[in-house]
Formats: C-alpha cells, sequence, structure tokens
C-alpha cells in the first residue's frame, strides 16, 4: 500500500494534499500561518484533525514532537552532523535510515524495513511516495515523515 504527498505550489503556508495508492484525497497537511515555531496539523478527507506536529522551542538543533489524537506519540530530534542530516528518534522503537534531504530513506521496525519513502521526478511540485508494508502503520508513517521533513526545512529556512 501506499500514498503520494504533494506539496501546494501556490500556497501561503507549508500544505500538502496526501492522496492514497489510486490517487484518491485521503489526508491534508497544514502549516500554522501565525504560530510560535513550526506547527502542522494532518486532517482526513472529512477535515477531522487527526494528529499535530509540533515544533519544540529553546532547542539548539530543530525537535518535533508528534501528536496522534490528542497524546503525544513520539519525537524526533536533529542531530549534529556536517555532511548530511541525522536524526534521533523516539517514536514507535522505529529507526530511519537514508538520503533524507534527497527523499530516498527507509523506517525499521528491529531489521524489518516496514516503510520506504522516496520523491517522485517529473511532476508539477514536489511530489513523495511513501510505501508501507502494513496498512496500519499508515497515519503514524506519514506523521514520521512530516516531521522530517519539517526538520530539514526548519534547519535550512533558520
Amino acid at each position: 500500500m501506499r500514498l503520494l504527498i504533494r506539496q501546494r505550489v501556490f500556497s501561503w503556508t507549508d500544505s500538502y494534499d496526501v492522496y492514497d495508492e489510486n490517487e484518491n484525497p485521503k489526508y491534508f497537511v497544514k502549516a500554522e500561518f501565525f504560530s510560535l515555531g513550526h506547527q502542522l496539523h494532518v486532517y482526513d478527507r472529512n477535515n477531522h484533525e487527526l494528529g499535530v506536529i509540533r515544533q519544540r522551542l529553546l532547542t539548539f538543533l530543530p525537535a518535533f514532537e508528534i501528536e496522534i489524537g490528542g497524546r503525544v506519540r513520539g519525537e524526533i530530534r536533529k542531530q549534529f552532523s556536517f555532511f548530511k542530516p541525522r536524526y534521533e528518534i523516539d517514536y514507535n522503537g522505529w529507526r530511519v535510515e537514508g538520503d533524507f534531504l534527497g527523499w530516498d530513506y527507509d523506517v525499521y521496525n528491529g531489521c524489518s524495513s516496514i516503510i520506504h519513502i522516496s520523491k517522485e521526478l517529473f511532476h508539477w511540485g514536489d511530489t513523495y511516495t511513501i510505501n508501507f508494508s502494513d496498512p496500519q502503520d499508515e497515519l503514524e508513517g506519514l506523521m514520521l515523515v512530516i516531521a522530517i521533513d519539517a526538520a530539514n526545512c526548519t534547519q535550512n529556512n533558520g
């Protein structure tokens, strides 16, 4: 199973539309325009908020809490590195490896790759594919991918 994430090209805030593998709208992500720190809200297609990704303030490197259903489920923290981004993840016992800036990485549970993220070429605006081994990981995986993107954008812009 897979999801497609498409960044809205003409938007004042970070906004993404998320589609299922048949290109039907499934989720959308919208950043708060006026907020202290980066905050992204994830909604289902019926406009019900499912989760929030919040930047923790007063940290040396970007750190984000991942909240689903009103409960903090974990966080990611960018680690200091010279050449490519690295993250410390406290979320479901998962670990992440790969090229974060190039959108080509995997999420592992133990030794097994459970989610693969890649960038699709030749699209208007950025389009990313998230492939899941288990459909039950869909929302939690989507939240993690968005948090990693927020950490990359925050570091690049700040």
